[in-house]
């Protein structure tokens, strides 16, 4: 019978507790840049120019269609080749994840808009609305509530994609998993305490979401 010891992990909570902070600040970094990216993209999705849309699902569609961990090895090792440049794991993993997560967002942003009913859009001219302003006060407070949950959906996706980061080197959570079994040779209690830690911060965030979801419904 194997004998289970999470006392000898104690000695390295301190890794435990700094990868964790690399990955819930890897996870802010990148959603924060992946909205920026998926706004602008899924904003551009609604242009009437091919020239724009074109480049833009494109993009989307690579990201969307290939894994995650090949885009991870792709960024860190093809792209400095081609490119003739040099590119930390930190760089290449931040790239990547952002722009990963906002193929996800741009498609989000652009269905919660494209949801909303002509007759708002047809109202709003008939007031003398312009389109930024029709867009800002018509249209976007309408589509957000649409968009909220999936957003946060994903966002949390990103958290759990934060893990692959650790095939860079990246001293994210999982990493540092890695490093303490090394030390210590207790494989099955570092990865369970790993598997812990993604769940207490990932479970209350997938109830803040349902609950979210459910207010919404209400409102609708």
């Amino acid at each position: 019978m194997y004998q289970w010891d999470f006392g000898a992990l104690w000695s390295y909570r301190s890794l435990v507790w700094v990868g964790l902070g690399y990955t819930v600040g890897y996870t802010i970094l990148c959603v924060v840049l992946g909205l920026i990216v998926g706004t602008a993209a899924g904003l551009g999705r609604l242009a009437q120019s091919r020239f724009t849309t074109w480049p833009l699902i494109f993009y989307i569609e690579v990201f969307r269609c290939t894994p995650l961990l090949v885009q991870l090895v792709w960024f860190y090792y093809a792209l400095p080749v081609l490119l003739g440049i040099s590119m930390s794991p930190a760089l290449a993993a931040t790239l990547t994840l952002s722009l990963y997560g906002g193929a996800f967002y741009a498609e989000i942003i652009r269905a919660g808009i494209t949801s909303i009913d002509a007759g708002q859009w047809d109202a709003g001219r008939a007031l003398g609305l312009g389109r930024l302003s029709l867009m800002r006060k018509i249209i976007l407070p309408q589509a957000l509530k649409r968009m909220l949950p999936p957003l946060m959906n994903q966002s949390i996706i990103q958290l759990k994609n934060t893990s692959l980061v650790s095939v860079l080197a990246v001293p994210d959570l999982l990493y540092q998993g890695q490093v303490v079994t090394a030390a210590t040779y207790r494989p099955l209690e570092v990865y369970t305490l790993v598997a812990l830690v993604y769940f207490a911060v990932l479970f209350p965030l997938t109830l803040a979401v349902q609950g979210l979801e459910r207010r919404l419904a209400v409102h609708a």
